[in-house]
């Protein structure tokens, strides 16, 4: 399924995204990014070639993800796979006692609009497209996959907003897949442990192999290729649908 096929990939200019666009591009697939980084998203796209379109844009804007949705028709024809990567981590306390300070609400719904509502947004437009694709053998019409996070399990401190919004996109992958499933549209969630993406770059280095030590095996951070290459087995694989994968080398989250 994955040559010739049709991607919409969110946050594909970096991290586990664009490490996501690549596989599917060597695999023969064709991809639309749609990033709110969108010189990187642009500059990236002209970078591997006609294959892969840059849609400057946010996930929860409807106008922009239905821009990308109209280049993926326009320019490739169809979209057979969302890949939903574009997230924002942000680390606060519910309540700062040193400094008498709480939680900023508007940081908290940021963070909840930018990851499960934003997930939610795409979805909820992109499968209008999917839909309308003539259903392979066994009934299948399209997949979306879904990242969340291990902290949606095990949040640590400082990790409120980050743990609710992963896991508001645990809670909607059944109800979502049962939705769709009449149309022939998969929907999977990965939930990653701690990969070496920009968003782990403002963890001090002492933090890092901390976490190294945490994970049974590999004892390392996940490598983005890594991410990539089960996005493309839940593609290929048609059986996968409605469940949550973790893929943390076996790594579980505790109190500092």
């Amino acid at each position: 399924m994955l040559k010739g096929a049709v991607s919409l990939v969110t946050g594909g200019a970096s991290g586990l995204g664009k490490a996501t666009v690549e596989r599917l591009v060597q695999n023969g697939g064709k991809v639309v990014i749609l990033d709110v980084q969108g010189t990187r998203a642009q500059e990236f796209a002209k970078q591997i070639g006609g294959d892969v379109i840059a849609s400057p844009g946010c996930v929860t804007s409807e106008e922009d993800v239905k821009k990308a949705l109209s280049i993926a028709k326009d320019k490739f024809g169809r979209l057979d796979i969302l890949v939903n990567c574009a997230g924002l981590a942000q680390t606060f306390q519910t309540y700062n006692f040193k400094t008498d300070r709480a939680h900023e609400l508007e940081d908290f719904v940021k963070v909840v609009n930018t990851n499960t509502v934003g997930t939610f947004n795409v979805i909820r437009l992109a499968v209008g497209l999917i839909g309308k694709n003539q259903p392979s053998e066994d009934g299948q019409r399209g997949v979306i996959v879904n990242t969340a996070s291990t902290i949606a399990y095990e949040g640590d401190i400082g990790q409120a907003a980050l743990a609710a919004s992963g896991a508001g996109i645990i809670g909607m992958t059944l109800p979502i897949a049962r939705d769709l499933a009449k149309q022939g549209i998969r929907v999977v969630t990965i939930a990653p442990g701690v990969f070496d993406t920009p968003l782990v770059s403002y963890l001090p280095f002492k933090m890092i192999e901390f976490l190294k030590r945490m994970t049974p095996f590999p004892s390392r951070l996940g490598k983005p290729e890594e991410f990539a290459h089960l996005v493309t087995s839940i593609v290929e694989n048609p059986m996968l649908n409605g469940e949550v994968i973790r893929l943390d080398g076996a790594q579980r989250w505790f109190p500092l």
